[in-house]
């Protein structure tokens, strides 16, 4: 679980970021948590964006994505979501206390 103080952190270190992945009227499948998996070890801080056709609330869009990845949501936005989750290989963020 992030404190405050680390979603601030990560939320400045994300804003230069784009969206890796779009979430559009297909939803939420199991290929798309796989990928944002693999994007989370490689990248540990990434942003989504769910389009307009997504009849699915977007809170309930990123929960479903956040557990099946096992990553934190850092920000939902608007349309984007901002999810972390620290990397077992190739850790580059260091979080504050």
């Amino acid at each position: 679980m992030l404190t405050g103080k680390q979603k601030r952190f990560l939320r400045k270190e994300a804003h230069h970021l784009k969206p890796v992945f779009q979430v559009g009227k297909g939803g939420v499948s199991a290929n798309l948590i796989k990928q944002t998996e693999e994007a989370l070890e490689a990248r540990e801080l990434i942003k989504l964006n769910i389009l307009q056709n997504n009849a699915v609330d977007k809170e309930d869009t990123a929960r479903q994505i956040a557990d099946g990845a096992g990553a934190d949501i850092v920000q939902i936005i608007g349309n984007t979501i901002i999810l972390y989750k620290e990397s077992k290989e190739s850790k580059q963020i260091t979080l504050p206390e």
